[in-house]
């Protein structure tokens, strides 16, 4: 009979590519759904959710610009690093949502191909929105999407990984960096994705992630001057409706939350939340003899 301890896993924060305990010192439990123990999680404050907004900025540049190529590269090594540790992903997806072993690998198996998906998409989503326009005049005026910025994601409170991954992949497929605010009530799957990003190719700061209390943490996001669009995927409709109002302070882009009940995050994800976090800039040039000269807006 062994009389080795256990060793217990201790949950970081991950932002700016290091693993900061919360500056508060604060932490909250963690159960299954049998309301058994699991872990004690870091509790964000308005300081860790500053600073990961700090973080996603110095990063934006360097991400954005980028080849789609590159991020598509980077994209799937994450997906390789997942499938490395599909194991651990699934005793965890198992424990948040009380799901069975084989259910809960059927959740990490599709979560991992939701990587592989986006991974994709990184170098095809400019072909799709797009392209030369007709125009009267001796022009030729072309129109490419660009991304907005940083963007505050609130994770689903329902789907621990699957769902997380379905929010946070078409951010950063795109071009943007993110500030991500797992599910209050499983945000232990989200917490080790930040293990896995820090292992990968992503640089830090690409993908910051927070975990607390989804209202204290939301609220500073939505009003920051800094962060440029937030996703409403994990917020009730009261909570929602603050965020978006305190969001107009600075023109946000905002995407509200579907009805839990409409939503299925097995389903094909289509190209909506990638397309919901880009601008499109518009080229116009000249043509014959009216020189070579050019102009945007």
């Amino acid at each position: 009979m062994s009389d080795r301890l256990s060793v217990f896993k201790t949950y970081k924060l991950y932002v700016g590519g290091k693993f900061p305990r919360s500056e508060s010192g604060r932490v909250y439990e963690v159960t299954d759904s049998k309301g058994s123990w699991l872990a004690n999680a870091p509790q964000s404050s308005r300081k860790d959710a500053r600073d990961a907004v700090v973080a996603a900025r110095k990063a934006f540049g360097g991400w954005a610009g980028a080849t789609a190529y590159n991020r598509g590269q980077i994209l799937y090594r994450v997906a390789e690093m997942l499938e490395g540790r599909k194991a651990q992903f699934v005793r965890e997806v198992a424990d948040a949502e009380g799901l069975s072993k084989s259910k809960a690998a059927e959740q990490v198996d599709a979560t991992i191909d939701r990587w592989v998906w986006y991974a994709g998409w990184t170098d095809k989503i400019a072909q799709v929105v797009g392209g030369g326009n007709p125009v009267a005049g001796p022009f030729f005026n072309l129109s490419s999407p660009e991304p907005t910025g940083v963007v505050a994601v609130l994770a689903p409170q329902d789907s621990s990984f699957l769902g997380l991954v379905s929010v946070v992949a078409p951010v950063i497929a795109t071009g943007n960096t993110a500030v991500v605010v797992a599910s209050e009530k499983s945000p232990l799957p989200a917490l080790s994705l930040g293990e896995v990003l820090a292992t990968s190719d992503l640089p830090g700061g690409v993908v910051n992630v927070l975990s607390g209390r989804t209202a204290e943490i939301a609220t500073p996001l939505a009003a920051h001057q800094d962060v440029n669009a937030i996703d409403l995927a994990g917020a009730d409709d009261v909570l929602a409706k603050e965020l978006e109002i305190a969001a107009a302070d600075n023109l946000k882009r905002v995407l509200r939350p579907q009805p839990v009940d409409e939503v299925d995050w097995s389903a094909d994800p289509g190209i909506d939340r990638m397309t919901g976090f880009l601008e499109t800039k518009t080229v116009w040039h000249p043509t014959g003899s009216l020189g070579a000269s050019g102009s945007s807006y």
